[in-house]
């Protein structure tokens, strides 16, 4: 097998990544939880928009849909699976930034750029969602709210960012 250090190396090693793996699966609920914070407060966004403005909150709803299955869309559960839809992609961004940007954001940083480097990403995700991917997939959604509304909506990114930064879990407290 080797020598005495290089078993001991070894072990160490595959504890160290059963750990690493534990902690990661530790942070799912919390993600989702920072997701879902997230989520919500931007359909709380979208609504007051819609009121605010002549953007129709429903056809939003019914254009997140669309992207998934037109005839689900144009039927009277639309509204309810574009939130749904919404909902769940906000949850699985929330995990994904609870496990991915722990692992990635150097441990040493000022505290107050946590929420911020949620903001970021979801930033980008806008980004490649309303340049790249809905122009292919649903390109009718990309004209149902103007573009800085929409991104503006990004902002409420610190909602779950702040989630995750009260738990502790982009600083490494917990």
């Amino acid at each position: 097998m080797g020598s005495e250090s290089e078993v001991r190396w070894h072990l160490q090693s595959q504890r160290r990544s059963g750990h690493r793996a534990r902690q990661g699966f530790r942070r799912w609920p919390i993600g989702a939880v920072a997701g879902l914070s997230g989520g919500a407060v931007e359909l709380l966004w979208i609504s007051l928009y819609g009121n605010l403005s002549t953007t129709n909150a429903a056809a939003l709803a019914r254009g997140v849909t669309a992207t998934f299955s037109p005839e689900i869309a144009a039927s009277a559960l639309g509204v309810a699976s574009g939130i749904a839809i919404h909902m769940v992609i906000s949850v699985i961004l929330g995990i994904a930034a609870a496990v991915m940007m722990r692992a990635f954001m150097p441990t040493h940083r000022p505290v107050y750029l946590e929420p911020l480097a949620i903001v970021g990403l979801l930033f980008v995700v806008w980004d490649v969602n309303f340049f790249v991917l809905l122009p292919l997939i649903n390109p009718d959604f990309v004209g149902l709210i103007p573009y800085g509304a929409s991104l503006a909506s990004k902002v409420f990114g610190l909602a779950a960012g702040s989630v995750l930064f009260l738990t502790g879990e982009l600083a490494g407290r917990n």
